[in-house]
């Protein structure tokens, strides 16, 4: 009886460290990917000539991956198919535009970033002010006057809204590549926890 157990037992146990182990040879890979996205931040926002370059082939990247990834979606779907292949079309059409002709896809977007920043500030203030009122709703309130201020300030000339737009995307760059660290040590400590449950 016990022998039987002990059999029974085993191969989850393998199981287990295996799991535990390809866990843990994947760290590296979101250490990597972080120190990367870091990398770039502080590339785009130490405001060289290079600087727009990065962010003109990030925004043509994104548009191609969103275009891609909705004509993808689009075969997965039955009802508004036609609405997937349209939006699929145009944001591989955007990304190819992008780098085509960088200088006016920068000019266009840092006025799109300056206007979303107005929008969604007035949004995020008057949710604050007129949603429930939970232990933190004054940083609704923050965030939101942050957004409109920005917002304002870049609309009032393209250079400014280029400017918003190059440090966003920047700082963006560095938060993302700083939870990308996080994500590696956590993901490292959860496989020698399983190596250890296992042992």
């Amino acid at each position: 009886m016990t022998n039987d157990v002990t059999a029974s037992r085993t191969p989850l146990r393998e199981a287990m460290r295996a799991g535990g182990r390809d866990v843990s040879a994947m760290w590296w890979w979101f250490l990597l990917l972080g120190v990367l996205w870091i990398w770039f931040g502080m590339f785009v926002l130490s405001y060289r000539v290079g600087s727009l370059a990065a962010v003109a082939a990030f925004v043509g990247v994104a548009f191609l991956f969103g275009g891609i990834t909705q004509l993808v979606v689009a075969t997965r779907v039955e009802s508004w198919r036609w609405l997937y292949i349209i939006t699929g079309i145009m944001g591989v059409a955007a990304g190819i535009l992008t780098f085509v002709w960088p200088d006016i896809t920068l000019y266009v977007v840092s006025v799109l970033v300056a206007w979303y920043l107005i929008f969604f500030g007035i949004i995020h203030v008057v949710d604050s002010l007129a949603g429930p009122k939970l232990g933190w709703w004054w940083t609704g309130t923050l965030l939101g006057i942050a957004e409109l201020v920005l917002g304002v300030w870049a609309i009032r000339s393209w250079e400014r809204s280029l400017l918003t737009m190059v440090t966003l995307v920047g700082v963006w760059a560095i938060v993302y590549g700083v939870n990308e660290i996080f994500a590696a040590f956590t993901l490292r400590e959860a496989g020698k926890r399983a190596e250890r449950a296992a042992g």
